[in-house]
């Protein structure tokens, strides 16, 4: 599979940290979703699913090609129109996927619709305060990145309790986060004009997915060291967390 920085694909070399922070945000779900069936929305290459067990879950995804293989039920669908009956799962999770779509209003309402009666819905969703620079969306993959305050008022136009809690790295994750962030104002700097919006959003991903695939070829021992531990879901302050959680009931 092509590496690309629209879905996490690989733990190999320098793309480990991202994978296990993801790995990271399943475990937490699977303290917060109910017993029943659960719709992994944005499930990409399902790496993290069996977390979930002894659950049933059902991945969904736009792009066949990530589907294929998988050990449980999948669908090739837009999370924004799901071919699914109204009431059919206890709980829905989608991980970092809600920023992908320009329309998110459009899947928490899908979410709304195919949960039961007292069903529970999570989004977890990068924080754009912490990744995102003021004023623009830098990855070409992501319509709309979220901060508090925008990822609760898109989830409460359709859930009756909305909880947000934050997923938080460890100090040797953050030296990471720092340094990536370095290289990204930098290569912002090289471009004042910002001209490089002028550019279709196919040719904007192709310059992004090179940079990714080149920065992390090679991963150094701060890369190799970080698992699961590095990662923990807590309350607050949220404006300092590396993702957003957004508990939906």
């Amino acid at each position: 599979m092509r590496v690309t920085g629209e879905r996490v694909s690989t733990p190999a070399g320098g793309f480990g940290p991202t994978w296990q922070r993801h790995v990271a945000a399943y475990a937490a779900a699977a303290e917060l979703l109910p017993e029943g069936r659960v719709l992994d929305l944005g499930c990409g290459v399902g790496h993290s699913f069996h977390l979930l067990a002894p659950r049933e879950t059902v991945g969904v995804d736009v792009a066949a090609g990530v589907l294929a293989g998988q050990d449980r039920e999948t669908l090739v669908a837009d999370m924004r129109a799901l071919p699914l009956p109204q009431a059919s799962f206890a709980s829905v999770l989608s991980v970092q996927s809600l920023e992908h779509v320009p329309d998110p209003d459009r899947v928490v309402a899908e979410t709304r619709r195919v949960l039961r009666p007292g069903g529970t819905a999570v989004f977890v969703t990068p924080n754009r305060l912490t990744f995102g620079l003021p004023g623009e969306i830098v990855d070409p993959y992501h319509h709309v990145e979220f901060d508090e305050a925008s990822l609760r008022a898109v989830c409460e136009s359709q859930f009756d309790s909305v909880d947000l809690r934050g997923l938080f790295g460890s100090p040797r994750y953050l030296a990471i986060v720092a340094r990536e962030r370095a290289r990204l104002r930098s290569m912002v700097r090289r471009d004042p004009l910002r001209l490089r919006r002028l550019m279709p959003r196919r040719l904007r991903q192709a310059a992004y997915d090179a940079m990714l695939r080149r920065e992390r070829a090679a991963a150094g021992a701060d890369e190799l060291a970080i698992d699961v531990s590095d990662f923990e879901l807590r309350d607050g302050p949220l404006a300092e967390s590396l993702d957003l959680v957004a508990i939906c009931r």
